[in-house]
This record gives structure tokens, C-alpha cells and sequence, in this order.
């Protein structure tokens, strides 16, 4: 069934015509609909140009063919586009979830984000990369004169707070106008688990690459793998390992993504989703692998888990980025005033911890350790102490 309002999509897609528009009201543009226009923000915003100096599992000394947060960006774009389509969901508003997905991640990747995570506890308070997303799109870019942030709809707000987990009102009121006793559309919803097959898949590829992880390791640790590979070996027995591992590795992709857009409609099917107001009202995600995929999955996050995130060499660098962490945070903690102005105006108003995170959050890698270098390496030294 398809909605009338925007030619070709489903009845359960959101329509940019039932949006709930901008929180400050904006006149139309005349080419271009308004998840088109959120897609364009995202991408002149200086935090997602920042991605580009954000790295995922692996620091830039190990190569610079590795993925990074924008490059990963990117690739979550691109399946989450093709499931889209695929599912006649709008690939405007996908396109402009999945670019804008990840811009609240803080430096050097999950180790960072961690580390930020228990910095916060101590002050009794959180981070959380979907929450620091929005401040981002509603208070820290600053580019029009009109209004503070980039304005962005409230589907896409929305995707940004709702897309990977779920919030309750008691304990985030200030999230209230969110919906948050309902789920998100469908493309909010798609986000997530494409983002999950990116990084799975890339994970893999970059651990072959780094020589962390080797061809028999992955074929033996990842069942569905080792299925794809051997006919590849029998076919191909005279080819590069390397020809042979990326053969398997594009297939298992098709087979997440496929699997994704088929026990997706399946589901809609049987659960006869007609609108996104029964998206909406759904106790399930309506998005997601079927249980045999999800099994599967689940022993790939299994055997990265063990073999490559807890690599002794990357628990190694793990451990010199969240001490380097560390201490810029209570670096800033003591000595306030030596953060930009526009944060130290923040100090007046927020909590300085709340205000230091944000700040951090926002740093690339390598502006971290220029930082660093620069007020805390010195001192560290005078002291006799090890700086990282």
C-alpha cells in the first residue's frame, strides 16, 4: 500500500507532508523538502566535518585505510538507504538520521566514550552520545542568525534521541516533547541496526587488515563467514587470501542486509502495519533481523568481542587514550577559564562537569592530544609523574 501524500512510499513510511515541522518556523524552499534540507545542515555542520579526525576501533598509527566516524557515516548511510528503498520507507529522512547519527560520539571511539561515561558518573551525572547529539543540533552550532542550532525537524530530533535505545519520561523529563512512551518511524528505527551490520562488518575487514585477526581465526569464530568462504575457496583456490576473505565478507553484508529487508516485511506484514501511527503504537521494534540472522549476528559481535576489541594491542592503546582522557578532564575541572569563551559562559549557567564533557565530546583525536601537550603534559612532567 502506498501513501498518497509522497509518491512511492508506504502507508507506514513518514511522509515529509506529516512532519511536525521546525521548533522555529522556516518558509519552504522551493526545490528542496525539509528532510532534504536537515540532510544539507547535517553535512555543512562543523561536528560532522569533525568525524573525519574521530576514529572507531583502531587509531590512525595503524593505517590510513581504516575506518574512521565519518567514513563509518557513510557507510551506515548507504545501507540504510538501501533497506529504505527497498522497504518504500522515506530515504530523505533515512539519509538524514544516518548522517547525523554519530555526531555526538567524543574522540577515539567506544574507549572514549566509556571513559567520558565514568568521568560523568563521579560528578553523579551521564554521558550519552544521543543526548550530546541533540545539544549539538540545538545549541552548539551556531550558523544562522534566525535561531540558535540548525533547526532540524522534529522527526529528525527525534531519530537522533530514539533511533539506537529507549527513554523514559520519569527519568528525562526534559525529553518529554520526544514521544517517549512511543516508538519511533520506521526510518528512525532502521538506523540503528544498519549502523550495527557497518561496524560489524568493517570491524572484520579492519581486523584482517591490521593482522589482528587472521583468515582462519574469522572463518573458524564466525560460522555464517566460514559458510560464505568455502565455496569462494573451492572456486577460487588460486586467488589472493585477500580476494577471498573480501568476497566472503561483501556476501555476508548481502546476506544481514537481505535478510534485514525481508524479515522486516514480514513482520510489517503479519502485524498488518498499515501507518506510523501503528508503528508508533507497536511494543516491538518493527526493524531487525529475523531470529536465525539475529543468532548469527550474535556470534559475530561474540567473536570480535573476544578476539579483536580485547586484542592486547588495542586494550593497550585503549589504556593511553582513556588516561589522556582523564586527565584533560580534571584539567578543565581545575582550571575552567582556560576553556573557549563560549564555554566558560556556559560555566555561569550549567554545571562546570556538564560543561568540561561537552567540550571533550566535541574534540577530534588529534585535538585532544594537542590539548594535552599543551596543558597537561608539562605539568605532569614538572611533577615527575608519567603523562600519556
Amino acid at each position: 500500500m502506498r501513501d498518497g501524500t509522497q509518491a512511492g512510499l508506504a502507508n507506514y513510511a513518514m511522509a515529509v507532508a506529516k512532519s511536525l515541522g521546525r521548533r522555529f518556523p522556516e518558509q519552504p524552499h522551493p526545490y528542496r523538502n525539509e528532510y532534504e534540507r536537515d540532510r544539507d545542515r547535517i553535512v555543512h555542520s562543523r561536528a560532522f566535518r569533525r568525524l573525519e579526525n574521530k576514529t572507531q576501533v583502531f587509531t590512525r598509527r595503524y593505517s590510513d585505510h581504516f575506518r574512521n566516524r565519518l567514513t563509518h557515516t557513510l557507510e551506515v548511510a548507504q545501507i540504510s538507504r538501501t533497506v529504505a528503498k527497498a522497504l518504500h520507507l522515506n530515504t530523505d529522512l533515512v539519509e538524514a538520521l544516518a548522517l547525523v547519527h554519530d555526531v555526538g560520539h567524543p574522540p577515539f571511539g567506544h574507549a572514549g566514550e566509556s571513559e567520558l561515561d565514568r568521568l560523568m558518573m563521579r560528578q553523579g551525572d551521564r554521558f550519552d552520545h544521543n543526548l550530546h547529539a541533540l545539544r549539538i543540533v540545538e545549541q552548539f552550532e551556531q550558523k544562522y542568525i534566525g535561531f540558535p542550532g540548525l533547526n532540524l525537524t522534529f522527526e529528525v530530533r527525534e531519530g537522533i534521541v530514539k533511533h539506537s535505545r529507549d527513554y523514559d519520561s520519569e527519568h528525562y523529563p526534559d525529553l518529554k516533547e520526544y514521544r517517549l512512551d512511543e516508538r519511533p518511524p520506521l526510518e528512525a528505527q532502521l538506523i540503528d541496526v544498519a549502523d550495527e551490520i557497518a561496524y560489524d562488518c568493517a570491524d572484520l575487514d579492519d581486523g584482517y587488515e591490521a593482522k589482528l585477526l587472521t583468515l582462519a581465526q574469522i572463518r573458524d569464530g564466525v560460522p555464517l563467514f566460514g559458510r560464505l568462504l568455502r565455496p569462494v575457496e573451492r572456486k577460487h583456490p588460486q586467488a589472493a587470501e585477500k580476494l577471498k576473505f573480501n568476497e566472503a565478507l561483501k556476501q555476508l553484508m548481502d546476506c544481514l542486509v537481505t535478510d534485514l529487508v525481508e524479515a522486516t516485511r514480514e513482520r510489517l506484514k503479519q502485524m498488518r502495519i498499515r501507518s506510523v501511527d501503528q508503528v508508533r503504537a507497536a511494543a516491538p521494534r518493527l526493524v531487525g533481523p529475523s531470529p536465525r540472522m539475529s543468532r548469527e549476528n550474535q556470534m559475530l559481535k561474540t567473536f570480535l568481542r573476544d578476539n579483536l576489541y580485547t586484542h592486547r594491542q588495542i586494550y593497550a592503546e585503549r589504556k593511553k587514550i582513556v588516561r589522556c582522557i582523564a586527565q584533560m578532564f580534571e584539567f578543565y575541572m581545575s582550571h575552567p577559564r582556560s576553556l573557549p569563551p563560549f564555554y566558560v559562559a556556559k560555566t555561569r549557567k550549567e554545571p562546570t562537569h556538564r560543561v568540561v564533557c561537552d567540550y571533550i565530546a566535541g574534540m577530534t583525536d588529534n585535538y585532544l592530544m594537542d590539548q594535552h601537550r599543551k596543558h597537561v603534559v608539562r605539568r605532569i612532567a614538572s611533577d615527575g609523574k608519567t603523562p600519556c
